[in-house]
């Protein structure tokens, strides 16, 4: 309804108006028509007063036959304004005096008065004329008014009377009433209005303050207007107010205060973690340069011919290095995704491979534990980056043969619309409700109390989360305790494109390679080039660039590759030294470069000039795989063995955990 939106100003207006106006024009029209039926009875009582006094007066004219006298008398009623015309009969019903107007019938004399109206502004009036019988005749008898009704009739007077005058009357009586209405509603609303403002200005002023205190000023005061109850909820309000303001200083006070304490704690914190971070990246650098010697000479000792217990204790060595590399690899992994330095390429391609691959990797590790790998065969494209991709599903696979003592794993893929899930589904221990989104943090282990590193480090599903998020990949986990877990990774499916490969890989060694090697630290750079020289690369290094420049100069050589630190003493760095270097020998010099630091900052700087880097400790394989790429990328003419491409930062250094 309408009338629910209007203020209260207009309803108590209305309130008071309408019924003061229903009730004035009803009584206006009550009085009016009143007074207007008392205007025609008037009249018609008038000329039938006026058609009686004739009828007696023309009494004797008629009884006598005296026309004369007849006439006369009519024409002298005329001076009577209201008439319009006097007509005479006689018991004959002929006429026989007239003046003004005359309106007749040829019907015999009525004996009774008539009264009628003729046309929209004239009333006739017909009286009788009665003989009446005089004193002198009958001096005892009073005529009574049955008597003059049975008397002969000797004629009728008949008057035509004007309605104009009346009708005059009753639009001046209607104009006046129409006016006084008008003057009784518009005293009515000005009084209305008046006591509406006065109910409805406190209210307003009510409501705006309220309005105001909503929006948060509380130094408004409401004037108090009136009395009862509005003066009290004026009051009320501006106690409010009060209150609101000195609680809102309070606790304005108290947040600040607060906000100051968590500032300064924040500071704290700031500067505990700058403390922590540089910590870690010295602790990171001076672990990894021994780290990275010590695997660099376990691989040089294992190409050499050993006796069945050393062999062992070499493969245990191995074992322990590789443990301790795992642990910076996947820590590694975490600051690169955290930093923002992995890119993704994402394209069209086929699962099946994918699938092949991991079945053929897999199946030996699910046997030795007494398990079934089921990978189901895919024809299914999905649309991401190869690489990065891979790592999530290795990772999935690993953990759920690393978590299942009994049953079986299988990977499969489902098209749903225009998406593909694939899911990784194993009979495992389970994850309860509770714990399901904590197993994609660090260093999360359900089922790994003691920190058994057979069991893994908790990274693994950490980098698949950070790796679907980079990919815009959803991962999904449904699991219940003791039934097993379903990790599925929703990817947009894509068309089947054609492919041609592309063989790029030669199949010869590093035999020949001139390899030069800049590296401040004596130990790493002699486990460097004494591997270097065990795979049949020639090579020549220095602790500096001045002082490699001189090893060059007296081998008389050209470098064909450069290895680099990133840490050098004096004023340059790894990758000034690989600039230096390509102005003495040419821009096309390949070159890479190594560092123990993990900071974001030395990842974008390589990645900007387009140089690959590699974390120390480094694997042997993945150091051979990047020269090699190295070599086929800028050396067309060398023959080099079968490796998969390591485009440094981009994705290889991501590994499964």
């Amino acid at each position: 309804m309408i009338w629910l939106n209007w203020d209260i100003r207009t309803r108590v207006l209305l309130v008071a108006l309408v019924p003061t106006a229903v009730l004035g024009v009803l009584l206006t029209i009550l009085l009016t028509f009143s007074r207007l039926h008392d205007l025609e009875d008037a009249l018609v009582q008038r000329g039938q007063a006026l058609a009686r006094q004739l009828a007696s007066a023309s009494e004797f004219g008629l009884f006598s036959g005296n026309t004369d006298a007849l006439t006369q008398l009519a024409s002298s009623a005329l001076a009577n304004s209201d008439l319009q015309g006097v007509s005479i009969f006689d018991r004959d019903h002929k006429l026989v005096a007239v003046a003004g107007l005359q309106t007749h019938t040829a019907s015999a004399v009525d004996s009774t008065s008539r009264i009628e109206q003729v046309g929209s502004n004239m009333l006739r009036i017909a009286e009788p004329v009665r003989y009446t019988p005089t004193t002198e005749e009958d001096l005892y008898t009073l005529t009574s008014d049955e008597q003059r009704a049975t008397a002969p009739s000797l004629g009728e007077i008949v008057v035509l009377l004007s309605l104009e005058p009346l009708q005059s009357r009753k639009r001046s009586q209607m104009l006046a009433a129409i006016g006084t209405l008008l003057i009784v509603l518009a005293a009515t609303a000005a009084l209305a209005a008046l006591m509406s403002r006065s109910v409805s200005q406190p209210i307003r002023h009510i409501a705006r303050a309220v309005t105001d205190i909503g929006r948060g000023r509380l130094d408004i005061s409401v004037p108090v207007i009136g009395g009862g109850s509005l003066r009290q909820l004026a009051e009320g309000l501006n106690d409010m107010a009060q209150h609101l303001k000195l609680s809102r200083e309070g606790l304005e006070q108290q947040v600040s205060g607060a906000t100051s304490e968590l500032r300064e704690r924040k500071e704290e914190a700031e500067r505990a973690n700058l403390a922590k971070s540089r910590f870690l990246a010295a602790a990171s650098h001076d672990l990894r340069q021994p780290m990275h010697a010590l695997g660099l000479f376990i691989a040089e000792l294992a190409d050499k011919p050993h006796n069945a217990d050393t062999r062992l204790l070499i493969e245990r060595i191995s074992a322990s290095a590789e443990a301790m590399e795992n642990l910076l690899d996947s820590l590694l992994d975490i600051s690169k995704l955290d930093a923002g330095v992995v890119t993704a390429n994402p394209r069209p391609f086929a699962l099946g491979p994918l699938f092949e691959r991991i079945a053929n990797e897999y199946q030996h590790s699910a046997q030795d534990k007494g398990l079934i790998l089921r990978v189901r065969p895919s024809t299914y494209w999905i649309d991401s980056d190869p690489l990065l991709f891979e790592r999530i599903l290795l990772n999935l696979v690993t953990n759920a043969l690393r978590y299942t003592p009994r049953g079986a794993v299988m990977v499969t893929a489902r098209k749903r619309g225009t998406r593909i899930h694939i899911e990784v589904r194993d009979s495992g221990i389970g994850i309860p409700q509770e714990a399901q989104d904590s197993v994609f943090q660090e260093f999360v282990q359900l089922d790994n109390a003691a920190r058994d590193r057979s069991k893994g480090l908790g990274l693994g599903l950490a980098i698949v989360r950070r790796l679907a998020e980079l990919l815009g990949h959803h991962i999904t986990l449904s699991s219940q305790p003791d039934r097993g877990s379903i990790f599925s990774v929703e990817v947009r499916a894509a068309r089947p494109i054609e492919s041609k490969a592309k063989d790029e890989r030669a199949g010869a060694d590093l035999v020949g390679l001139v390899v030069a090697i800049v590296d401040d630290d004596a130990l790493a750079m002699e486990s460097l080039a004494g591997l270097l020289r065990a795979w049949g690369c020639y090579v020549v290094s220095g602790e500096s660039l001045e002082a490699l420049q001189d090893a060059l100069a007296d081998n008389d050589v050209t470098p064909q590759i450069l290895i680099s630190d990133f840490r050098l003493p004096g004023p340059r760095n790894g990758l000034e030294v690989i600039a230096a270097l390509r102005q003495q020998f040419g821009p096309a010099l390949p070159g890479l470069l190594l560092s123990g630091d993990t900071g974001p900052e030395v990842l974008r700087q390589a990645t900007d000039l387009g140089i690959p880097l590699l974390h120390k400790p480094v694997r042997p394989a993945k150091l051979r795989a990047a020269i090699s790429h190295l070599a086929v990328s800028h050396l067309p003419d060398a023959h080099l063995p079968d490796v998969r491409p390591d485009n440094g930062p981009r994705t290889d250094d991501i590994t499964s955990t």
